[in-house]
């Protein structure tokens, strides 16, 4: 996935309130740019690290520059949570996660469990049984190598995967697709020292058929590539 245009560099003055990050560009200037990830993002924020930040250049938004990636140990790290459902999707069309790729119908945001959308439902309206496709971003590593989630308690996260186990007793597949947006690490694990009930929960969802899958996108000024699939611990 290309991006229009080339991002411009700078280095994080502070983030705040959740949405908004204060930049200096290399030029000098500084500006207000929207943070479009509510998490902590941990090990990220530290003022003066290296950032990338799309110019929205569009006059009916309040902020014309948008976070994308911030710098550790010489990685880019994408935090933009608006992108891991369309790099999913690009991946499965192009046969890069190949257990989900023999579905020609892709619908997003479709209703399922209790008041939740699936990220994807994937359908080829023949014998084979739907697959709901749950995606998650991962940006946290704490250990070279290895890559992990979450980064903080998500109560949501781990309703997810109680819903999909219920997909898969009905009779369908179910998959979450960890998309892991650097390229440093090889290996996946759950932070469980983080959040027990989400490791209790994923636990449970692979010991009832759940598929999980890890995979790597790299992040450059140019655009975010999909690279390799990572080992899940």
């Amino acid at each position: 996935m290309m991006f229009a245009k080339r991002l411009t560099k700078g280095r994080l003055v502070s983030r705040y309130k959740r949405f908004f990050a204060e930049v200096e560009l290399d030029t000098g200037e500084t500006i207000l740019s929207h943070c479009p990830n509510p998490g902590k993002m941990l090990g990220l924020l530290d003022p003066g690290t290296e950032a990338l930040v799309t110019h929205v250049d569009d006059p009916k938004k309040k902020l014309q520059y948008r976070l994308e990636a911030l710098r550790e140990h010489g990685t880019w790290v994408g935090v933009n949570t608006q992108w891991p459902n369309r790099l999913v999707a690009m991946a499965i069309r192009d046969g890069a996660i190949p257990d989900l790729s023999d579905y020609p119908l892709m619908r997003p945001e479709v209703k399922y469990g209790h008041n939740s959308r699936i990220d994807w439902l994937l359908q080829d309206h023949s014998s084979q049984p739907d697959v709901y496709v749950e995606v998650k971003n991962v940006h946290y590593s704490r250990v070279p190598g290895l890559a992990e989630f979450p980064d903080c308690v998500t109560e949501r996260g781990a309703k997810h995967l109680h819903e999909l186990i219920e997909m898969v007793e009905t009779g369908y597949r179910a998959a979450v697709v960890f998309c892991v947006q650097r390229d440093d690490v090889v290996r996946f694990d759950i932070a469980r020292d983080l959040d027990r009930k989400f490791g209790a929960a994923y636990d449970a969802a692979r010991a009832g058929g759940v598929e999980f899958y890890a995979h790597a996108w790299p992040v450059s000024e140019a655009g975010i590539a999909h690279s390799h699939r990572l080992e899940i611990l």
